[in-house]
């Protein structure tokens, strides 16, 4: 991990601690002032600094970069050089897309591309807000939003002042994905303070936008050109009169829908029908703090960042992306109502169903019942649950058909308002009707995906489908399904016809039986790339990818001993083997364990399932201190919509879900004095670390209610009932 080059942050992030805590009486903010966007900007983090709503549509920001791995979110803390402010954007992924309608302010003569290097110390940043002066162009940006509209604010230091957008903008892989990015785009001006804008774009997904752009003064079109002949959308420079003004202000706003230009009118009239900026960052930052609000940690302010960054980074996404009425566009490209008036997207579910959706059963369980219902929604209109949906699309990313457990987790939880029978039967439908990466007729044959058959990710496909068939068991069983109940819960169990007893790890086998030969245990796969039997990983990070049944895995290691022996090895075994392609997923390396990509996240706290438990308080406390600071480098790999963050929250409570539709919370150890949470009916739920220090990282005793916890894990139904957990925390083993 870099450090040096950001250790000026250290100053600078406690500098912003002290102008929010010279507030006065009435500044409604408490828990704002911790959060840091500029975490994980830099290194693979791919996070972004720019304004946007808690699970809102649209994330206002700047762009320093493209057409690389760093640029995912479009922002990399290391640059100088702006290219402009986009209005959409991800949040931590592995792959770029969104970064639509960029926008450049400038004052004077127009420079030749519009970029401009930009004063580092002047960059602000928090939840619904961000700021930076531009050296060049001569003018101060601010930018804040509501959920569906970017507002932008302009403070020009020169005569002349001019906005350049780019309607081909978007964050891609390459020049050449840029110049094709745009199938189709219509951009008019119906007057001088309204631009219009119906487009088709592809990477990631294709999709559709619809946009209004308004100005509170009028402008004059100076300039509209393709910059390729390629290029389907175009480059615009616009002036705004001054009456001689050396000094000016140019105010913007930004509707986005995915279904019409009226939709997107409509957002903006709904959401933002005045020109006040400071009223606009003023509710965001209210929406945030009501979100942040519901946890209070003690701990230093280092931690406190770190907690309420990740908190920031979970509830950034998934994001509503239907319109004000409700209306949005679906994966079939069909107009659509919600029945329940939202629609979520940005599902990453291959990241999230782990423990992102998890957290939000316990932090935001107003919301679950919509998140699930738009899943079924995703179903009935593209066939099969979700498995990474953007915009409304399905891309396929990833392997699984990881929307099963969060849908499964929400209706053995109990949530209100999700018709069970429909989501079991599009659980069932996604499991027995072959589809992408999801050959289940292959699979039913032999029990495994052969690799000579499925010649990518074979071994982790298969791990991966046996937890979905165990989700669907698990929900099959509640309803009396006895039948399907038996039949998935034998699929859950494939994973053991790829386990090799001689080596005691996964390994990849061909439709005639035989082994994977010659097996280079070490070798790192990436499907497209590096290709392999694995999924971003190798042999030793998905022999422990048995979240649902860890007792046969570990009766299959050896027993207890034999099995904390192994896992000794994963976390010492810092051998390497040499591998075409990409593999930068892979970080955050202990060992061979890797905290940067997710089959990692739970397999610390199967010391714990094994008798080792102070293996998993050791090793939760490593992780925090090498991979989880209050710097723009400070993650150690891509925080996948939340993902990340999700781990280190549930790390400091002290616990984690292994096995997420369990309802069961795997114990380790708190890495924070105190953390309490607000739940409803006001009930709280309270961690708490007696004797916590920087030595004292062990767990000594555990008790829930004054009652001793002997178990290896609390539930969902004792956190949602309220009440004291408390470790007493020790320097011994």
């Amino acid at each position: 991990m870099k450090r040096n080059s950001f250790s000026f942050l250290l100053p600078l992030i406690g500098l912003v601690v002290v102008i929010f805590s010279c507030k006065n009486e009435d500044d409604p903010f408490e828990y704002l002032q911790y959060v840091n966007p500029f975490i994980g900007t830099a290194y693979t983090g791919h996070t972004f600094p720019n304004a946007t709503c808690p699970f809102g549509m649209v994330q206002p920001g700047p762009q320093t970069g493209n057409f690389a791995w760093e640029y995912c979110s479009g922002y990399n803390y290391e640059d100088s050089l702006m290219w402009g402010f986009s209005q959409t954007r991800l949040n931590g992924t592995g792959i770029p897309d969104s970064g639509d309608i960029l926008m450049m302010p400038f004052a004077g003569q127009c420079r030749e591309n519009y970029k401009s290097f930009f004063d580092k110390k002047t960059e602000v940043a928090y939840p619904g807000y961000y700021a930076v002066d531009l050296v060049d162009n001569q003018v101060k940006v601010e930018l804040t939003c509501t959920p569906h509209v970017a507002m932008h604010r302009y403070l020009f230091n020169e005569e002349n002042p001019g906005l350049y957008i780019d309607f081909q903008s978007g964050c891609v892989s390459s020049e050449q994905q840029y110049d094709n990015r745009v199938i189709y785009a219509d951009i008019k001006t119906p007057d001088h303070y309204t631009i219009t804008g119906e487009m088709q774009v592809r990477y990631w997904v294709e999709r559709r936008l619809f946009f209004v752009i308004k100005f509170d003064k009028p402008f004059i079109p100076e300039e509209r050109k393709l910059v390729k002949e390629s290029h389907r959308a175009p480059s615009c420079v616009y002036r705004f009169e001054t009456n001689g003004k050396k000094q000016s202000q140019l105010l913007v706003k930004v509707g986005i829908s995915t279904v019409s230009i009226e939709g997107a009118e409509e957002n903006l009239r709904s959401e933002l029908d005045h020109w006040n900026f400071d009223q606009v960052k003023l509710e965001a930052g209210k929406k945030w703090e009501n979100y942040l609000s519901r946890v209070q940690i003690k701990g230093t302010t280092d931690q406190k960042v770190s907690f309420y960054t990740s908190m920031y980074h979970l509830m950034i996404q998934p994001n509503n992306i239907a319109d004000v009425d409700g209306q949005y566009r679906n994966s079939e490209d069909s107009v659509s109502i919600s029945p329940f008036g939202k629609y979520y997207s940005t599902f990453s579910l291959w990241d999230t169903y782990r423990a992102a959706h998890p957290l939000y059963t316990i932090l935001t369980p107003e919301l679950v019942s919509d998140m699930v219902n738009t899943m079924l929604l995703h179903a009935n209109a593209h066939g099969f649950l979700p498995i990474w949906a953007l915009w409304g699309k399905e891309n396929h990313c990833m392997i699984g058909n990881h929307g099963i457990p969060p849908v499964v987790e929400a209706c053995l939880k109990g949530f209100p308002g999700i018709d069970q029978e429909q989501a079991y039967a599009e659980v069932k439908k996604s499991l027995l009707i072959p589809h992408h990466k999801s050959e289940w007729n292959i699979y039913d044959k032999y029990g495994y995906f052969p690799f000579d058959i499925i010649s990518e990710e074979s071994v982790s496909r298969t791990l991966e489908n046996c937890y979905d068939d165990y989700c669907a068991a698990q929900l099959a069983a509640k309803l009396g399904k006895t039948e399907d109940y038996n039949f998935f819960i034998k699929r859950s169990g494939y994973w053991k016809n790829l386990f090799d007893e001689e080596n005691k790890l996964v390994r990849g086998k061909d439709s005639d039986g035989r082994w994977r030969t010659p097996f280079d245990r070490f070798a790192l796969s990436h499907a497209g790339t590096a290709g392999g039997d694995y999924t971003e990983g190798n042999a030793w990070q998905y022999t422990w990818h048995v979240q649902h049944d860890v007792e046969e895995l570990i009766n299959r290691v050896g027993g207890n001993e034999a099995f904390v022996t192994k896992l000794d090895s994963l976390f010492f075994l810092d051998h390497t083997a040499e591998v075409k392609g990409f593999v930068g997923d892979v970080t955050g390396l202990i060992g061979q364990y890797s905290q940067g990509n997710e089959p990692s996240h739970h397999i610390i706290y199967l010391y714990r399932l094994a008798g080792k438990k102070g293996s998993t308080e050791a090793l939760v406390r490593d992780v925090f201190e090498r991979f989880y600071q209050p710097y723009p480098d400070g993650l150690c790999g891509n925080d996948d919509c939340g993902q990340m963050s999700a781990w280190y929250i549930f790390s400091a409570m002290g616990f984690y879900p292994v096995n997420p539709v369990s309802g069961e919370y795997i114990l380790g150890a708190p890495q924070v004095l105190e953390i309490n949470i607000k739940l409803s009916d006001d009930k709280t739920f309270t961690v708490r670390a007696d004797k916590l220090s920087d030595k004292n990282k062990y767990v000594k005793s555990i008790k829930f209610n004054d009652k001793e916890v002997n178990e290896n894990f609390i539930t969902y139904q004792q956190i949602m009932n309220g009440g004291m957990l408390v470790f007493e925390m020790t320097d011994r083993e």
